[in-house]
């Protein structure tokens, strides 16, 4: 490579970019990675030297998501930068080795430091935390053999002033809680099996000689995220327990985000009681059966709340406004509501209302007006039919919502009440919905005109007229209310597929075209639309959404058929921002014509496909991988044996593990009883982001960590 000199002369018509501001080019180099900025641009030129260790590019490291960093790049920047970093992120560096922690001394201004996803033991946490005394922010895990009784008393000095704590806990243990005697955030991440690798069941007891006094008395906000199984409640309510004795005076966010049923104790009664006698809170999120039937919301008091979630609760239209938005007075400072699978929330009572009635528009619409300035909303996983009354469709009312940048809504919601039932049925209605032989792939059964094609849309289509009242939004879930995932989180994949809602059997191509208007569209997420029939609005997203990253496509059209693979290869082939694709389809191809198509995607990092029967072609997969060379996660969940996925996976570890320090490549049949054996092993970071499906609209609070 030749040096760039920033003396050296244009032609008369370039641009030198070195005549540039400094205020410009900072603002340029800010989009480059840390590493690639001192490791390689500072080294082209002078300028350039000194602007890259400005301090605006200094002050915070942002390793997280840079797959090429490796241990030898880790120390170089620590030697070279460490003394001027004071917020360094390595969150899910799970390829790094432990002991690149140790480079990490040399950072002795850090503030802020996240480790969540790193290998790291209680010795090396004590080596590092005892050089850190300006920490106040830290992120780490807790793995099996974590020993508390290690930490130094001067890493203990450290904990003593750190203000906020992530821990993600893999074993049930405090972790470094006790330590921490000025808390004021508090994250706990719970994902203990219940079972050991040998089969053992494990206990929710914690370790003889673990302090249980964590010290709460300057505690601001609560927040606790469960995987399923009961360990992580049993352990839960340890840390609860000294929360119900004494609840802090300041706490103003308590949030418990727990699957299935959470029962309530008299311990944790006690304290919800506290709570609404001595606090007011801004965000709350509670488990279904601490809120259902019980009249804790109209005793709980608010001050200015900015988030609530009530996924999967009981909770009734009419109790939500009464209780919650103060029968519609002003909630503008509420930005984030989670009402998925809270199937009654639009309906004045619950009591004698089936989950497929239509929905009370009033409640909707109150909702809306109070809550002028909600940016993120999930209403997912429910039935919520609007009536046929003129203006009053959901749709129509969430048009007003000028500022939402992410939105979940079930496929039922967004049908046009009077086409649902003056149009005729279609091919794809009158085909059972259930698992048939797979299909060729011939010619394309779309339109090739794409213009004519949108001209042949109802563009006065309420869902039409929604998406282009929104065209700031980034990131849309249109989910079917009955939709369930093949891939297991704990337990074996083998799970029958609902059919879907009565109201979403008209919903399908020409309402993917209408989401092409979301200019800034940057996640997608569509599963199960059953009136897919050629998949032709997947290729006007593919040409408009040129801001794409994220796409997550399930069960779309008839099930046992894959009706949509010549749109979306086309689709692909305009998607260069993408990166990441997520598919969930039985009796799916993965030949060498898809891949071809997907090494458009140049910008791919991450690829999971789960199929229930569904093939792969082992050579298009290597000639792919051989392509694609941002990709560092290949997932596949197939229908294929054994020695076929364990073969393919071997290969390409072999042939680009090397030169993709943070590969993970998981290939296995979909059906196989270890499969959860081999979802254990799949770092956090991914099995969270994308190998598992699920709604991620207004799942946390924003900005909940940096």
């Amino acid at each position: 490579q030749e040096s760039i000199s920033g003396e050296s002369e244009e032609e008369s018509n370039g641009v030198n970019l070195m005549e540039f501001s400094d205020e410009i080019l900072l603002h340029i180099l800010s989009y480059v990675p840390c590493t690639d900025l001192v490791l390689n641009v500072r080294r082209t030129c002078r300028k350039l030297a000194m602007l890259c260790l400005d301090k605006s590019l200094t002050h915070t490291v942002l390793l997280q998501k840079d797959y090429k960093v490796n241990k030898d790049k880790v120390k170089q920047l620590m030697r070279d930068i460490g003394k001027e970093i004071y917020q360094l992120n390595m969150a899910g560096c799970y390829w790094l080795p432990s002991s690149t922690i140790d480079h990490v001394t040399r950072c002795k201004n850090l503030v802020k430091l996240n480790l969540s996803g790193c290998h790291i033991t209680s010795l090396r946490l004590s080596k590092m935390l005892s050089t850190l005394q300006h920490l106040r922010s830290l992120a780490i895990d807790v793995n099996p053999g974590f020993d508390a009784s290690q930490l130094s008393s001067e890493c203990k000095a450290t904990l003593s002033r750190v203000s906020e704590l992530k821990q993600t806990l893999y074993t049930p243990s405090y972790g470094v809680v006790p330590c921490c005697t000025s808390l004021e955030k508090l994250l706990l991440y719970f994902e203990i099996l219940d079972r050991s690798r040998e089969g053992f069941m494990l206990s929710g007891q914690l370790m003889v000689g673990e302090s249980n006094v964590p010290h709460y008395q300057n505690l601001r906000v609560f927040y606790a995220r469960l995987a399923p199984g009961y360990v992580n409640q049993e352990v839960v309510r340890l840390y609860l327990a000294v929360l119900s004795d004494r609840t802090p005076e300041n706490l103003h966010a308590f949030l418990i985000s727990a699957p299935g049923s959470f029962a309530e104790t008299g311990a944790t009664k006690n304290l919800l009681d506290s709570m609404a006698r001595n606090v007011r809170l801004d965000a709350l999120q509670l488990p279904k059966a601490w809120i259902n039937g019980s009249g804790l919301l109209q005793h709980l008091k608010f001050n200015n709340p900015f988030y609530f979630s009530f996924s999967r609760c009981t909770l009734s239209g009419g109790h939500l406004i009464q209780r919650v938005i103060n029968g519609g007075k002003d909630l503008k400072s509420l930005t984030s509501l989670n009402l998925s699978g809270c199937i009654h929330c639009l309906a004045p009572e619950s009591l004698f209302r089936r989950a497929e009635d239509d929905i009370d528009s009033s409640i909707l619409e109150n909702l809306v007006v109070s809550c002028s300035n909600l940016r993120h909303l999930n209403l997912s996983a429910a039935h919520h039919h609007s009536s046929e009354s003129i203006g009053n469709h959901l749709c129509q009312l969430l048009s007003r919502l000028k500022h939402l940048l992410s939105l979940a809504l079930p496929v039922c919601s967004i049908t046009d009440v009077a086409a649902n039932v003056e149009k005729p049925p279609t091919a794809s209605n009158l085909v059972p919905q259930s698992f048939g032989r797979k299909v060729r792939i011939g010619i394309q059964t779309y339109p090739n005109n794409i213009v004519d094609q949108a001209n042949q849309r109802i563009e006065s289509s309420v869902f039409w007229a929604l998406m282009g009242s929104l065209r700031f939004l980034e990131t849309l879930e249109i989910i079917g209310s009955s939709f369930s995932s093949a891939m297991p989180r704990n337990e074996p994949a083998i799970r029958n597929s609902l059919p879907p809602c009565v109201r979403a059997q008209s919903v399908g191509d020409s309402e993917v075209a209408a989401i092409s208007q979301l200019t800034y569209l940057q996640s997608l997420t569509l599963a199960q639309l059953p009136n897919i029939l050629t998949g032709s609005g997947l290729v006007s997203i593919g040409l408009q959404c040129q801001h794409l990253r994220t796409l997550s496509l399930a069960n779309l059209g008839m099930m046992g058929k894959m009706v949509y693979m010549s749109a979306l290869m086309d689709m692909l082939k305009h998607c260069k921002c993408l990166r990441d694709l997520r598919l969930e389809q039985p009796y799916f191809c993965a030949g060498a014509q898809f891949f071809q198509a997907l090494s458009h995607c140049s910008s791919l990092q991450r690829l999971c496909i789960v199929s229930r029967s569904g093939t792969l072609q082992s050579d298009a997969v290597m000639s792919f991988m051989a392509n694609c060379l941002e990709v560092i996660m290949c997932h596949m969940f197939m229908g294929e044996s054994l020695t076929v996925c364990k073969n393919l996976q071997q290969s390409i570890v072999r042939s680009f593990q090397a030169d993709r320090p943070a590969l993970n490549v998981v290939i296995f049949p979909l059906l196989h009883e270890d499969l959860t054996e081999v979802i254990r092993d799949v770092p956090m970071r991914h099995l969270d982001e994308i190998t598992l499906f699920k709604s991620r609209v207004a799942e946390e609070p924003p900005n909940l960590w940096w």
